[in-house]
């Protein structure tokens, strides 16, 4: 008798009896080479025994159990090195059943750049900037009351390059005593960079050791008679004692993290309420995909190892409850923080009431979660009837277009699912080649470019997604262009739905473009400010619009900034300065006429010229040659007139 053959079963005991009890990583991997699971051991051979032994299982870690094909180890040389290595894989993986802390950009950070002279301001979104990023905090306002003690204290800059780069003079913040005026050359680099260290310390909440160190700085200038420095130290203490005793008369602990979990099934809110040196940052609630998990201290501890694996951990954090592995990652966190970090959830008193409040916080959170999602899954529901689905839509994506007059053209595509948006997948396509100002030539090549890139996807062997629906904000014309694009690359099974504004041009009043299958003619539908589904589509719609004009005014303003002088040949570092300190700014170049630019030293008549047709616009006609100059100027006729050189005679080196 014949038959398929069975894969072996893995056996787990004998798989843990050949590990070591050195630190280090396990992954749990299927019979398809997916990755089921990751996790941390300070001892792996206890750890992974512990799966395959006599005690009871969850009914989740018994399925898991069933699915593993085989297992493969990483041996860490430390447990710290374990939680780092856990929390990578975990996010690149992403496993099956592993509780994962969901990516959210949307929380500011205090971002203190990586420069010569390092700037201090609020970041929001990808932390692509080169620097280092404190926080998250829990409101703008928390940021900026940071940055406003930043700048009391230690008089960083807070301008943006573009403007550092161009001062000739001290701003209004160097004369009000928030700023050292690093741009002009008023404070010592080393003085500088001191003055970072010391902010870097004080945004640690390691204050006290900012203190100390002031004051022994502080009896050093007194012992070498400087006593200017020694009184601006003292200065400094004393405000930033000040400060602490305001915060402490508050009761407030000076460096604390109180975390609580709140479950309903396999829903979870974990509620973080964050206090740094003393000062209450306030509570931001995180939703972790649970993968099935339904027990609070797993998913507690899974959050901890992931969320502090990337932000610098408190000195303490307080638990509603005690989790697995505390001991491991305490140690984990507090090698890694180069500090003593303790995680406690016994605690009294003040803390206690700090616990009860992170967890009532956390139930709240959790049924408005639940309460959006239910509301947005009906309006999901009316968008399925309204297009004649067979099931809910898992994609939407919707594409506008914002311009200014044709200027710096960009398209935005958003994604949403039943859920809610997807703003990791959103895509901006800026727009080149077209006609300024033609809307269905810029939808035609957005629609092109996205899908395109998924039928080659496809073609290569690639997932190559799609979404069920597609909404254009637009009329009659862009469908068109939408619809012509899908039916030249082939694609079906998208739903195309035109969103164009009604004749009230209201909110509530929009029209909605369904083309017809095969050809036939569409229909055009007004469901009216009560529909669901029109409720989902404006959601959408206004989602892509905001994104597209953020886009725009982002390009359009990097056009406008960045100093055209970069792009005239001849203008180096040294004459670029030495214009812009001349005229104050580009706007007070622009303003003057040839003669006086040739007055700027290592100007000559030739270059002035130049600089002067470039910055208005005017054709200039001539070419270099070895550091000479042939060119010319058409003064009597139009702009736009062609100029006509002059003789090689009048030709003079720039230098």
């Amino acid at each position: 008798m014949s038959g398929t053959k069975k894969p072996p079963v893995f056996d787990g005991r004998a798989f843990a009896r050949g590990l070591s009890t050195a630190p280090g990583v396990y992954r749990m991997i299927g019979s398809d080479d997916g990755v089921l699971y990751v996790g941390k051991a300070s001892a792996l051979k206890n750890r992974v025994g512990s799966y395959f032994n006599a005690t009871p299982k969850s009914a989740r870690i018994t399925t898991m159990l069933n699915q593993v094909a085989r297992m493969e180890v990483t041996v860490t040389r430390t447990e710290s090195e374990a939680l780092i290595l856990e929390n990578e894989l975990i996010k690149s993986l992403k496993p099956r059943y592993n509780v994962l802390l969901r990516d959210d950009k949307s929380y500011p950070y205090v971002l203190l750049t990586n420069e010569t002279w390092p700037r201090i301001a609020m970041h929001r979104g990808p932390r692509a900037i080169p620097g280092r990023y404190f926080g998250p905090y829990a409101s703008v306002g928390a940021v900026r009351e940071t940055l406003n003690l930043m700048h009391k204290l230690f008089k960083l800059r807070s301008c943006e390059d573009s403007v550092f780069r161009n001062r000739s003079r001290p701003c209004l913040q160097h004369q009000i005593g928030r700023c050292t005026a690093p741009c002009v050359g008023l404070v010592p680099a080393r003085e500088y960079a001191e003055n970072v260290r010391r902010a870097c310390l004080f945004l640690d909440g390691r204050s006290d050791e900012l203190t100390d160190q002031l004051g022994r700085g502080m009896e050093a200038a007194s012992e070498r008679l400087d006593f200017e420095e020694a009184a601006r130290l003292r200065d400094l203490v004393t405000s930033i004692r000040s400060l602490q005793a305001r915060q402490y008369v508050d009761g407030r602990a000076a460096d604390l993290d109180v975390l609580a979990v709140a479950m309903q099934g396999a829903a979870a809110c974990v509620l973080l309420l964050a206090f740094r040196d003393g000062r209450n940052l306030g509570t931001r609630a995180f939703f972790p995909r649970t993968n099935g998990s339904d027990n609070p201290a797993e998913v507690l501890a899974a959050f901890v190892s992931q969320y502090y694996g990337e932000q610098l951990p408190p000195k303490e954090i307080v638990l509603d409850r005690d989790i697995p592995d505390r001991e491991l990652i305490e140690h984990a966190l507090s090698a890694a923080g180069e500090r003593r970090v303790q995680i406690r959830s016994s605690v009294r008193s003040e803390r206690a009431g700090y616990v009860e409040m992170a967890r009532r916080n956390a139930e709240l959170a959790l049924a408005s979660e639940r309460t959006s999602h239910a509301a947005q899954h009906a309006r999901a529901d009316g968008l399925r009837d309204l297009l004649g689905m067979a099931a809910l839509p898992s994609r939407i994506e919707c594409f506008d277009i914002s311009h200014t007059m044709g200027e710096a053209t960009v398209a935005s595509c958003v994604v949403f699912d039943a859920e809610g948006p997807l703003r990791g997948q959103y895509r901006r396509y800026n727009i080149t080649g077209i006609e300024p100002g033609d809307d269905y030539a810029a939808m035609h090549q957005a629609i092109g470019r996205r899908f395109k890139r998924a039928v080659d996807e496809r073609a290569g062997g690639k997932e190559g997604v799609l979404p069920d629906a597609l909404l254009i904000d637009g009329g009659a014309g862009q469908v068109a262009q939408a619809r012509a694009v899908l039916e030249e690359l082939g694609i079906e099974d998208v739903a195309l739905v035109g969103v164009a504004k009604g004749p009230a041009r209201r909110p509530g009043d929009e029209e909605l473009l369904l083309p017809g299958a095969d050809g036939q003619p569409g229909r055009c539908v007004r469901p009216g400010a009560e529909s669901p589904a029109l409720q989902l589509i404006q959601q959408v719609r206004d989602e892509a619009h905001r994104f597209a004009i953020t886009g725009h005014r982002g390009r359009r303003q990097k056009t406008r900034s960045s100093s055209r002088l970069e792009d005239i040949p001849g203008i180096g570092p040294r004459r670029r300065a030495n214009l812009l300190r001349h005229f104050g700014g580009l706007g007070g170049l622009k303003g003057a006429g040839v003669e006086e630019i040739a007055r700027v030293d290592g100007v000559n008549d030739a270059l002035a010229e130049r600089i002067y047709a470039t910055l208005h616009g005017l054709e200039v006609v001539g070419r270099a040659v070895e550091g000479r100059e042939v060119e010319g100027r058409d003064v009597d006729g139009p702009a736009s007139a062609a100029a006509t050189p002059a003789p090689k005679s009048d030709s003079r080196s720039e230098q």
